[in-house]
């Protein structure tokens, strides 16, 4: 390719930062789904779209309602700029997989990589020394299948078409609480006696993928599937971050709802108890997903066959105690 070629091409094309941005809220017609996506806030994304929009002097994405529709312009570039999109992820990956050390990046929704991935991964390296692991720990859901990670493993977040999922655990919501908290006077015994104890929140409500998990991790669903509706679910600390929700039930600051197999590794040490036994059988639970392609690789083959065998471990600690 000719370098004066080369020269009209970085003058004439837009910002790939803009052209990210507007085709990521085209896909979503949301600019809140979009910034979720791309990990920067509602407001940097319609920036982005607005400045897109300048340089190509057209409109492309426009309100209809309370929501967004493309216009004309917007809808006749954008198959053909998510397909660039694809093909740089694709080009990326060829790189990265490129180098004699094999490479795997794996997303992990922040609490299952906190309490219990990590604190695993030291025997993964240990068995597979030649694979370096990267955990990319957020709740944005990434796509697979442009590359953006190996693996990933979500939380109640149905797997979408076209990918290979696997069941790690089903969700067993309990309450947990520091063992200060069950000693003594006023100790907590039984659901009667949360009315005298902090609850602590996870707020989900700016999660849009969360819809499941959130008509599920709330104090209030739960008690009211275990016919506990009369005690008040509104009281005590709210967290966005659930790991600080975690470390504030570990300071003895209220009790918190958890995933029993996730929560397991605090029980066992004894930073956490169950203050009573009552639990709920959810129909969500963790889930790893591949693309069908990853799955063929033999760092991915051999990560699923490490977690499919500590899975299975945990899940035999929480049947023997």
């Amino acid at each position: 390719m000719k370098l004066d070629y080369l020269l009209f091409m970085s003058n004439w094309l837009p910002s790939l930062n803009a052209l990210r941005a507007f085709e990521a809220t085209a896909r979503h017609l949301s600019f809140v789904r979009a910034a979720h996506e791309l990990r920067v806030t509602p407001s940097a994304v319609k920036q982005l779209v607005r400045k897109l929009e300048g340089a190509l002097n057209a409109p492309l994405i426009e309100r209809q309602g309370s929501g967004l529709r493309l216009t004309a312009a917007g809808q006749a570039g954008l198959a053909s700029i998510g397909q660039g999109f694809d093909q740089i992820a694709r080009g990326v990956a060829q790189i990265r997989t490129h180098d004699d050390r094999k490479r795997l990046i794996i997303s992990a929704e922040p609490s299952f990589a906190t309490a219990w991935l990590v604190p695993r991964l030291d025997r993964f390296r240990s068995a597979f020394p030649e694979v370096d692991v990267l955990i990319d720990s957020s709740l944005a859901l990434v796509d697979l299948r442009k590359g953006a990670a190996d693996v990933a493993i979500r939380f109640g977040s149905k797997p979408k078409d076209g990918l290979v999922a696997q069941r790690l655990f089903d969700e067993a919501l309990c309450a947990f609480c520091a063992p200060s908290l069950t000693r003594g006077e006023g100790a907590i015994r039984s659901l009667e006696d949360l009315d005298r104890v902090p609850l602590i929140h996870w707020d989900l409500a700016d999660l849009d993928w969360a819809k499941a998990t959130r008509a599920w991790m709330g104090w209030k669903p739960w008690l009211d599937r275990l016919g506990a509706a009369h005690l008040d679910s509104s009281r005590g600390i709210k967290f966005r971050d659930y790991n600080l929700a975690v470390q504030a039930a570990i300071a003895g600051q209220g009790v918190v709802l958890g995933s029993l197999p996730v929560m397991q590794d605090f029980v066992a040490s004894g930073l956490l108890v169950r203050p009573f036994r009552e639990k709920i059988e959810t129909d969500i639970g963790y889930d790893l997903t591949a693309t069908t392609a990853a799955i063929e690789r033999p760092e991915v083959r051999d990560f699923v066959s490490w977690i499919t065998d500590e899975t299975n471990q945990t899940k035999s600690a929480i049947t023997c105690a």
